[in-house]
C-alpha cells in the first residue's frame, strides 16, 4: 500500500511539475436579472480554482465557489413580507483562453447546488466571462451566471477581481 501510495505522489508531482499550473481567487458584485431580480436586490460571488496550462494561453480545472443573493422586502396587497436571502454553491470545471497578454475569455460549466432557502432548486451552472489583466497577477473580470432549475433560470450579472497566487 506504501509503494502505490508513493507511486502515485511520484506521478501527480511529476505531472503537475510538467505542467504550469496556478491557483485562482475571485470576488465580485452581481445584479441579478430576470426572476431573480423581482426577489433579490444584488449578489456577491466568490470562487477559487486551480487551472493547469494544456496548451499555450489555454487553462483548465476545476472550480469551486459560494454565490450570496441578498433578498428585497416585498409588499402584497398591503402586506410586507420578509427578505429571503438566496445561496448556492456552483461546482464546475473552467477554461479560459488568453488573448494577448492581457484579455482572456472563459466560461464556467457545471452544477449549481441550492443550499438557502429551504427548498430551493438546484440545476445546471454556466457562467461565460471575459478579464483583464491589469498585473501579472491581478485580473478585472465581467461574467453573466446563471443556473438553470426546473425550468426558472436564475440569471446574474458580475463584475469583479481575480487573484492568482
Amino acid at each position: 500500500m506504501r509503494k502505490l501510495f508513493l507511486l502515485t505522489a511520484i506521478a501527480l508531482l511529476g505531472f503537475t511539475t510538467m505542467n504550469a499550473q496556478v491557483f485562482k481567487l475571485g470576488a465580485s458584485a452581481g445584479l441579478p436579472t430576470g426572476v431573480l431580480g423581482d426577489a433579490t436586490s444584488f449578489g456577491l460571488n466568490l470562487d477559487a480554482a486551480y487551472l493547469w496550462e494544456v496548451a499555450d494561453n489555454v487553462t483548465v480545472g476545476p472550480k469551486a465557489g459560494l454565490i450570496y443573493l441578498f433578498g428585497k422586502k416585498q409588499t402584497f396587497g398591503g402586506f410586507e413580507v420578509a427578505a429571503q436571502d438566496f445561496v448556492f454553491l456552483p461546482i464546475a470545471a473552467t477554461g479560459r483562453i488568453m488573448l494577448g497578454e492581457e484579455f482572456l475569455l472563459g466560461t464556467d460549466l457545471g452544477y449549481g447546488i441550492g443550499i438557502s432557502p429551504s427548498g430551493v432548486g438546484s440545476g445546471i451552472y454556466y457562467r461565460p466571462m471575459a478579464g483583464y489583466a491589469i498585473s501579472e497577477a491581478i485580473m478585472i473580470m465581467l461574467s453573466y451566471t446563471g443556473i438553470s432549475s426546473d425550468g426558472t433560470t436564475l440569471n446574474t450579472v458580475n463584475a469583479g477581481i481575480e487573484f492568482g497566487l
